[in-house]
């Protein structure tokens, strides 16, 4: 008897086995090459991701001629907390930053379908103190601290990031932001705790959209920076000025938003988010709602929350335009920087271990 269930296990585990290597080699969707191939790329080409929490997307760059451009945009079914960086282990924030990916991250035996660990704690968070683990983007509806795709969406982003690795890329970035990093959003958010923290964040943007080309990522006094010098403080001239120009023309349209009486607001979820193409009745990227598990729907179901804020946001924000000096949107380091009230982690139990995402 002892034998025969000694014999059931290795079968067992070399169907496990078997079942992971066939989930982690499948190809990239026929529809999404011909996509590559209308724009002019490769499936070994290099890519860049992007995530958004507010707007629940994950947007996929490829490197063509030189320059990364857009590929294909993925919506995801669920992320956790609140908009704002992760700060705790426990705090269900998935994290905001500047991010490395290498094969070593990529993990074809997740309990999430497949998944890749973001790289959450980085130098930046480090030298802030910052603590946490296991912070992937996978599979599934439900998150902890994560980015979840759905199998399908890990699926795909998993085969893109593979075919390039094989092509040769040996780590992509991974940049994610509370939000698309624009002046309206920026103006409407301007007197939220972490306000500081996204204008550092949007540095890093406005060099990605200048350029199309991935920042150099290093931390400078507790601060990002980007294509900075051996010091890791100073910015290349070259790049400083094309983005400081761009700085410069964000800053004017929110002071002139502010001064037309755009809203301050802090943006505010029960626990986190998800795209509303996966709600019923939703036909955004084909999709007709999402009947598999999903983590907390009470707290998705509640929907996010805008909440005004009192205050003279337009004399704060002119500012904040004023004190840039002309450092690509970087805010004086006399600038206060509240930190955010850490949401507590919920009372109920996970859905599933974090041990091996």
């Amino acid at each position: 008897m002892k034998r025969l269930l000694a014999v059931c296990a290795v079968v067992l585990s070399l169907g496990a086995c078997n079942d992971a290597a066939h989930r982690s080699a499948a190809p990239i969707p026929t529809k999404t090459v011909a996509l590559m191939s209308s724009k002019g790329m490769s499936k070994s080409d290099p890519i860049l991701v992007r995530v958004y929490k507010k707007e629940s997307e994950l947007e996929v760059w490829k490197k063509v001629n030189g320059r990364y451009a857009h590929l294909k945009t993925f919506p995801i079914c669920r992320w956790s907390g609140q908009l704002g960086p992760k700060k705790r282990e426990g705090d269900r924030q998935a994290p905001e930053g500047f991010y490395t990916v290498t094969p070593s991250q990529m993990n074809p035996n997740s309990s999430f379908h497949l998944s890749f660990d973001t790289g959450y704690p980085n130098a930046f968070d480090r030298a802030n103190g910052r603590t946490g683990s296991h912070l992937m983007v996978h599979g599934d509806c439900s998150s902890s601290g994560c980015y979840a795709m759905t199998d399908e969406g890990i699926s795909e982003v998993y085969a893109i990031a593979r075919e390039a690795f094989a092509g040769g890329q040996r780590s992509f970035q991974l940049q994610a932001f509370p939000f698309r990093m624009t002046a309206q959003n920026m103006a409407r958010h301007r007197q939220d705790p972490n306000i500081a923290f996204w204008r550092n964040l949007k540095q890093g943007a406005d060099h990605f959209e200048v350029a199309r080309l991935e920042p150099k990522v290093s931390v400078c006094r507790g601060e990002y920076s980007f294509n900075a010098g051996a010091d890791g403080c100073r910015e290349d001239q070259g790049a400083a000025a094309a983005v400081a120009q761009k700085a410069t023309e964000d800053n004017r349209e929110i002071a002139s938003l502010v001064a037309g009486g755009a809203p301050s607001v802090r943006t505010v979820y029960s626990d986190g988010g998800q795209h509303s193409s996966f709600r019923p009745g939703a036909t955004m990227f084909g999709g007709a709602g999402y009947t598999g598990r999903i983590s907390r729907p009470e707290a998705l179901a509640a929907g996010p929350r805008e909440i005004p804020v009192e205050g003279d946001g337009a004399k704060a924000s002119s500012a904040s335009a004023r004190k840039t000096d002309g450092r690509a949107g970087q805010a004086s380091p006399a600038a206060a920087k509240p930190a955010m009230k850490a949401e507590q982690p919920s009372s109920k139990p996970k859905l599933a271990s974090r041990t091996q995402p």
